[in-house]
């Protein structure tokens, strides 16, 4: 089993703290990051979530995300590499005393799995109901698998298909 998933109920430091992490980023890439977004849940003003911020980079080829790995260490970021399902994102880990403070999703554009994570934010920051919706969820799927972080991502997977084929105008 993973480690046990923590949600906390929603912190308005959050979009502070993905300033300065952006702050961090942006010169130490520089013209390689196309795009810095805060993504994730504590991107959601509102929503419980873990208290890792998720942040989301752009950069145009495979080159130029070659060209973030050293920077991203030079900043205390392990580097994981292409990660998941998506050959275009690759990932990287901040940690601060063994504890997790910051993801970071870089993609290669194009990268569907890009829109898809900015599209989900914002339907979640524009629709009140949804969120609470989501919220529900979240505590129910962590309650299903017993609070397992890695069953839990994927357990959530579903409600944000339906979500995404909804803002698509999918049945």
């Amino acid at each position: 089993m993973s480690p046990t998933l923590r949600l906390l109920p929603y912190d308005s430091a959050w979009p502070s703290r993905f300033t300065a992490e952006a702050a961090r980023l942006r010169p130490a890439l520089g013209a390689a990051a196309q795009a810095i977004e805060h993504v994730g849940s504590t991107a959601v003003p509102g929503l419980p979530g873990k208290r890792v911020l998720d942040v989301a980079i752009t950069v145009l080829n495979d080159a130029d995300a070659d060209a973030c790995v050293a920077p991203m260490q030079s900043l205390g970021y392990e580097y994981r590499g292409p990660y998941g399902d998506d050959p275009r994102r690759r990932y990287y880990v901040r940690n601060d005393g063994g504890v997790s403070v910051a993801h970071v999703h870089l993609y290669v554009l194009p990268a569907a799995a890009w829109h898809a994570m900015l599209q989900f934010r914002d339907a979640l920051r524009n629709d009140a109901a949804l969120r609470a919706a989501y919220a529900a969820e979240k505590y129910r799927v962590a309650e299903s698998v017993g609070w397992d972080k890695s069953a839990y991502s994927l357990a959530k997977g579903p409600f944000v298909q339906r979500v995404l084929a909804n803002e698509r105008g999918e049945p």
